[in-house]
């Protein structure tokens, strides 16, 4: 079979400028998902829902008809945003413990991003789930510790657990760790920079992913966490570009979320027990 070199020079254009194409699209669900976000949590949530279902048929409807064309992966993995969203408000969750709403909501979490990523043909090694520069994964799990700190700082949630006793807070802990912590990592670190990464390049897609991920924060009603889950999405995202693993960043967004919600909510606070062994106080 013989190259046409006359259409090489034409094919090279249009394919740049589907890709620039690609980069308006994503853009504008960004913008999009954050009206929708702001609309859900600050203005009526009625309304916010109904843009996020919208978003979410668009989504799905847009990687269909772009199958072939650059970009069509960020779209189905742009859909989990207001999937999250919708079932988060969605679901009949109000008689059960609010700790349960995580395990709950995982559950078809966790089926649709298996589905997506063999729609996707994301790998293993691609998405993050694989044990490069174990040492490394270790002391970024250790940024937990002061994480959570600072992040209960901003925020002063109200404990999910009644008590320290382990039997109480084991179970909290261990959905925190996997249905917040890998769940979370797993679908924006994993699959949603990855395939950010295709059409927006490195340092563009790892800043596209921390923004949706801060902006889906918006329900705390606090800019300043905001701005602090932003810079976190920045540092896990970097993690995961330099190791290409994910193991580092879950351990440390589970270990962030058990000391935010568990262990400094109920007078368990690490900082305050160094103190206390190195001055007596």
């Amino acid at each position: 079979m013989q190259v046409q070199r006359s259409s090489a020079p034409a094919a090279v254009g249009g394919g740049a400028t589907r890709t620039g194409r690609s980069t308006w699209i994503g853009l504008a669900y960004l913008v999009a998902l954050a009206a929708a976000e702001v609309l859900t949590n600050l203005v009526e949530p009625r309304l916010g829902l109904l843009m996020h279902g919208t978003l979410l048929v668009a989504l799905f409807f847009h990687t269909a008809l772009t199958w072939e064309r650059p970009g069509h992966r960020l779209l189905l993995s742009l859909t989990f945003a207001p999937l999250i969203r919708l079932l988060s408000l969605s679901l009949p969750l109000a008689g059960f413990p609010m700790i349960y709403w995580y395990l709950i909501v995982s559950v078809p979490l966790f089926v649709a991003a298996a589905v997506a990523l063999r729609t996707l043909g994301l790998s293993r090694m691609e998405i993050g789930l694989n044990l490069r520069a174990f040492p490394l994964q270790m002391l970024v799990a250790l940024t937990g510790l002061s994480l959570g700190y600072l992040e209960y700082r901003i925020l002063q949630p109200a404990p999910l657990a009644h008590s320290l006793a382990w039997e109480e807070i084991w179970i909290p802990g261990l959905i925190l760790l996997v249905c917040t912590g890998f769940a979370e990592e797993l679908i924006f670190r994993g699959m949603m920079q990855q395939t950010a990464v295709e059409v927006l390049g490195r340092g563009g897609g790892i800043v596209y992913v921390a923004i949706l991920f801060a902006v889906l924060h918006v329900g705390y009603g606090s800019l300043t966490d905001v701005l602090f889950v932003f810079g976190v999405a920045l540092f896990f995202g970097l993690v995961k570009s330099v190791t290409g693993s994910i193991l580092g960043v879950s351990l440390a967004h589970g270990m962030t979320n058990i000391l935010l919600f568990l262990t400094i909510p109920l007078g368990l606070n690490y900082f305050d027990l160094i103190a206390r062994y190195l001055y007596g106080r």
